[in-house]
């Protein structure tokens, strides 16, 4: 079985957020996660952001596993695992009707925290 650690904390908006924090590829905002020591990431999405309802609604918490696709066994996966950025691959999947981000990081040099982080 993958080990899970937490990484973050996801929370949907409908607040405005920072012009520097907008993913244009997502159509999404994310903000706050490099400031926050408990990793909050706040989440406002475009009208036409074609991810998941459930990930635009409900909060979501993302956990770092060592092996993403023994991770997905068996699990109700929403977004397929990708690749958001160099060395870091993710998918959502569904928990008890919440949705759940795993991440798995190619090597330690790939791996992103919040710069104050409590739980590195």
């Amino acid at each position: 079985m993958s080990r899970f650690k937490y990484h973050h904390l996801g929370i949907p908006t409908k607040r405005k957020l920072p012009e520097k924090d907008y993913i244009p590829h997502l159509k999404l905002f994310a903000s706050g996660f490099e400031e926050s020591p408990y990793g909050i990431e706040w989440m406002n999405f475009d009208e036409d952001c074609r991810l998941p309802d459930l990930v635009k609604s409900v909060p979501h918490i993302a956990f770092v596993v060592d092996d993403l696709g023994e991770a997905l066994k068996e699990k109700e996966i929403i977004i397929e695992p990708n690749s958001p950025s160099k060395g870091t691959t993710v998918a959502f999947i569904v928990e008890n009707g919440a949705p759940i981000e795993l991440l798995q990081f190619d090597s330690p040099e790939d791996e992103f925290w919040p710069e104050k982080a409590l739980y590195r």
